[in-house]
C-alpha cells in the first residue's frame, strides 16, 4: 500500500529542540542522516526523507558522554541546493533560523548548519578527536598531530587513525589537496575530485603544466575525477596531470597541454593539424581510460570548420544496418588514390549480357563446319556472332562510364 506523503508540518524538527532566537557556534557533528536504513528510527522520527542530510551535534562546550539522537541536537543544511555532508567528527557552524512554523509562530526557530570547517585544511576529512587535549585518545592517534607555530598540524604517516567518522566512510590518507594558484577558485570533492576556475600563472614557484603559453590571466578550467598516485608525503598539495589523472575534461584559452594521446598518426592529411600537445588556441580536451557518447533519443552530430580526424592505435569499426557518405570525392586506401572504383550494377548487367552471348556463340562454333567434304556452311553462327559483337561493341564505346566520379581507391 501506498504510503501518504509527509505533511509540511511534519518535516520540522521536533520541535526545535529548544533553539535560541539568535546566535552563531561551533559544534561536533556526533550522527548524520544518510538514508531510511542505518538509523530507521531517527529517520521516521525526524520527518523521514526530508532529514536527508540533517545532522545530530553537540556543543563544543558542552560535550556529552553519550551521543545520538537522544542526548544531542539536531540541525538541518542551511542551504537547499548545496550539500556538502558533515562526517563525525567534524565541526560545524550552527545557526539559528526561523523553521516550518514561522506562519503561526513568528519566533519559532530551528538549528542549520553550514559546511564543515577548515580544521585541518584537508579536502579529505577535517573530523577531530574529542577533545584532542586529553591524553584519552590511542596512542596511534595522539601521533597523528604535532605542534607548529601556527597550531596543530595533522599528517598521518603511519597508514592508519582511529578517529570515528561514521559508518560507511573509509579513510584514504592518500587523497590530496590541489595546489593552488593566483587567483584561483577551486572545489574539491573528498576523494580526488577537483574544479579549478583557474588562469595562465607564469614563474611561479611551483609550477604548472598549463602555463608555458600565453599571457598571465588567461582563463582555464579543469574537471579532475580521480588524483594520480607519487611518492611526496599525502599532505603536500598536487598539481594536476592530464596523463596520469584518471579522467579529466580540459578548457582552454591560450594554454599548451601536454597531452600524450594514444595515437598521432596524420598520413591521410596533405597538411597535418597541429598537435595536440603544442595546440595554444581555444579547445576542450576530454581524456580518460574510455570516452562513451550516447544518444538516447536523437543524433551525435560531429561538425567542424576544417576536418575531423578518427585516429586509433588498432582500428576504427563501424557497426550499423546503413552507411551513407555524402561527399563529391572519396579516396580509399592513400590520401593520393586515383583509380576510379568500378559502378558494379551498370558495369556486372552488360558484361552478363555479353557473357550469354558469348555462350551461344560458343555453342554453335562447337558445331562441325561443313560435313561431310564438299564444305557446307554452319548456318547457327552468323546470328550470335553478330549479337555478340554488338554487345562488344556498346561495352567499349560506354567503359568510361563504368568508373565511379566520387570514389577513388590504390
Amino acid at each position: 500500500m501506498a504510503k501518504n506523503p509527509t505533511s509540511l508540518a511534519s518535516l520540522s524538527p521536533v520541535k526545535s529542540q529548544g533553539a535560541p532566537s539568535t546566535g552563531v557556534f561551533g559544534a561536533r557533528v556526533t550522527l548524520v542522516i544518510t538514508d531510511d536504513v542505518t538509523d530507521k528510527e531517527v529517520f521516521d522520527n525526524f520527518g523521514e526523507w526530508s532529514s536527508i542530510g540533517c545532522i545530530f551535534f553537540e556543543k563544543l562546550n558542552e560535550p556529552t558522554p553519550i551521543r545520538g539522537a537522544n542526548n544531542n541536537k539536531f540541525a538541518r543544511p542551511l542551504f537547499p541546493n548545496n550539500s556538502t555532508i558533515p562526517l563525525k567528527n567534524e565541526i560545524v557552524y550552527i545557526i539559528t533560523l526561523p523553521d516550518a512554523n514561522v506562519q503561526s509562530n513568528v519566533n519559532s526557530t530551528a538549528y542549520y548548519y553550514f559546511q564543515p570547517i577548515n580544521i585541518w585544511g584537508s579536502t579529505h576529512h577535517n573530523a577531530i578527536p574529542d577533545p584532542i587535549a586529553t591524553n584519552t585518545n590511542p596512542e596511534s592517534q595522539q601521533q597523528d598531530y604535532q605542534q607548529t607555530e601556527a597550531g596543530a598540524v595533522r599528517r598521518v604517516s603511519d597508514g592508519s587513525t582511529e578517529i570515528d567518522l561514521g559508518n560507511n566512510f573509509t579513510e584514504r590518507l592518500s587523497v590530496r589537496n590541489l595546489q593552488p594558484f593566483p587567483g584561483d577558485l577551486i572545489y574539491q570533492g573528498r576523494w580526488g575530485q577537483s574544479l579549478r576556475f583557474g588562469a595562465t600563472a607564469q614563474n611561479t614557484p611551483i609550477p604548472n603544466p598549463w602555463s608555458d603559453s600565453g599571457e598571465d590571466g588567461d582563463a582555464i578550467t579543469i574537471i579532475r575525477n580521480g588524483q594520480y598516485e607519487e611518492e611526496t608525503d599525502p599532505w603536500i598539495p598536487q598539481v594536476e596531470d592530464i596523463n596520469e589523472d584518471k579522467s579529466s575534461i580540459y578548457l582552454t584559452t591560450t594554454q599548451k597541454i601536454p597531452i600524450e594521446v594514444a595515437s598521432k598518426s596524420y598520413k591521410s592529411y596533405d597538411s597535418s593539424p597541429t598537435s595536440p600537445n603544442v595546440y595554444d588556441s581555444d579547445q576542450v580536451i576530454l581524456n580518460s581510460g574510455r570516452l562513451l557518447f550516447n544518444s538516447k533519443e536523437d543524433s551525435i552530430l560531429l561538425t567542424s570548420n576544417d576536418s575531423i580526424n578518427l585516429n586509433s592505435v588498432n582500428s576504427v569499426n563501424i557497426d550499423t544496418p546503413k552507411t551513407v557518405i555524402q561527399s563529391p570525392t572519396i579516396l580509399l586506401g592513400d590520401k593520393n588514390a586515383t583509380e576510379p572504383v568500378i559502378l558494379g550494377d551498370k558495369f556486372l548487367g552488360d558484361l552478363s549480357k555479353l557473357l550469354s552471348s558469348l555462350i551461344s556463340l560458343c555453342n554453335a562454333l562447337s558445331t562441325p563446319i561443313g560435313t561431310p567434304v564438299p564444305f557446307v556452311p554452319n548456318a547457327a553462327i552468323p546470328g550470335p556472332a553478330s549479337q555478340t559483337l554488338v554487345k562488344a561493341q556498346n561495352m567499349l564505346n560506354k567503359i568510361e562510364k563504368y568508373k565511379s566520379k566520387v570514389s577513388k581507391s590504390k
